[in-house]
């Protein structure tokens, strides 16, 4: 099953136990910054520091993220193209009241050969003949869905936002729009991570841009100035260096969905094997469907024509 919607669930990269632990904090990250309009601690140039009504705003800040992990009341079809070491893939994906499926219809711009065709056409069947498989990915699902909440929950105390000096707008911000508000944050040093997923919050720094009417995230910029230990790095080691970058973009009927997410990092797994893990994904043509369930999502998928090659 494939998961694409939402800060708390967008990418799932990996399949050994130190990649999933990096994807989770991945997830944590970008959960983060979703609510950072509300937590300035400190003012840049030209801005006061926050006033009561902050906590309001955190409030609803921390809501908006929340319903975006778990949002069940819209329901979408749209396409994925993703770039990272396994190769270049379209996915056509269906949202679904029991989760998300998603069909592969490109590789390396170019339609599946008739063999691909087939083994993504059997992987979709063998999803309708296992309930109790897709069953599993979902549990799966729930649980991880629960870790960015309890993340989202620790944020007042492991970060400090700022108002960044001059406000800087993103220059694709659609003209006539309101002025977004524009936070730079970095971990609290006087805050200690309760969790082994929640080192992630120790190593990152950045700026997000905040839709300063619905306090939704935009736009997120990360960086790791700094080296992360999962287990005392037994398990995992996020290297410094890397970088993370996601957007949001509102569809209509207070949905906001991730519409792009790259990432560059470098991580160890046990302490044996060294990865670099290099993502550019971009999610668009967005259209709203009606509710249904996750086997009648896998037929319109088989059913759909495949792209035609490109003359």
């Amino acid at each position: 099953m494939e998961q694409v919607s939402g800060i708390g669930q967008n990418c799932k990269l990996g399949k050994n136990g130190g990649a999933k632990l990096r994807n989770a904090a991945v997830s944590v990250i970008l959960c983060c910054c979703g609510a950072g309009a509300a937590w300035a601690q400190g003012a840049g140039a030209g801005f006061s520091a926050p006033s009561p009504s902050a906590l309001e705003i955190a409030r609803d800040a921390v809501a908006n993220e929340v319903k975006l992990i778990d949002y069940g009341q819209t329901f979408l079809r749209y396409k994925v193209h993703t770039k990272d070491e396994k190769g270049d893939q379209l996915r056509e994906v269906i949202e679904t009241r029991d989760g998300t499926v998603a069909r592969v219809v490109e590789r390396g711009d170019r339609p599946l050969t008739p063999e691909e065709d087939a083994a993504e056409q059997a992987r979709l069947q063998a999803m309708l003949d296992s309930p109790d498989a897709f069953r599993k990915h979902i549990q799966k699902d729930l649980s991880g869905k629960k870790m960015a909440v309890a993340m989202v929950e620790m944020l007042p105390q492991a970060m400090i936002f700022r108002f960044s000096e001059g406000q800087p707008q993103r220059p694709d911000r659609p003209a006539g729009s309101p002025a977004e508000l524009v936070l730079d944050f970095k971990p609290n040093p006087q805050w200690n991570p309760p969790t082994m997923a929640s080192a992630a919050l120790t190593g990152l720094e950045g700026r997000c841009w905040i839709d300063s009417r619905t306090h939704h995230l935009v736009r997120m910029e990360a960086d790791l100035f700094q080296g992360i230990n999962f287990g005392l790095g037994i398990f995992a080691h996020l290297y410094p260096g890397g970088t993370f970058v996601v957007e949001q973009v509102s569809v209509g009927e207070e949905r906001w969905i991730v519409n792009r997410f790259k990432q560059d990092v470098t991580v160890r797994a046990m302490m044996v094997k060294t990865v670099h893990q290099k993502t550019d994904l971009y999610a668009s043509d967005f259209v709203p469907i009606r509710e249904m369930g996750y086997q009648e999502a896998i037929h319109l998928l088989l059913d759909a024509a495949l792209p035609s090659p490109s003359k």
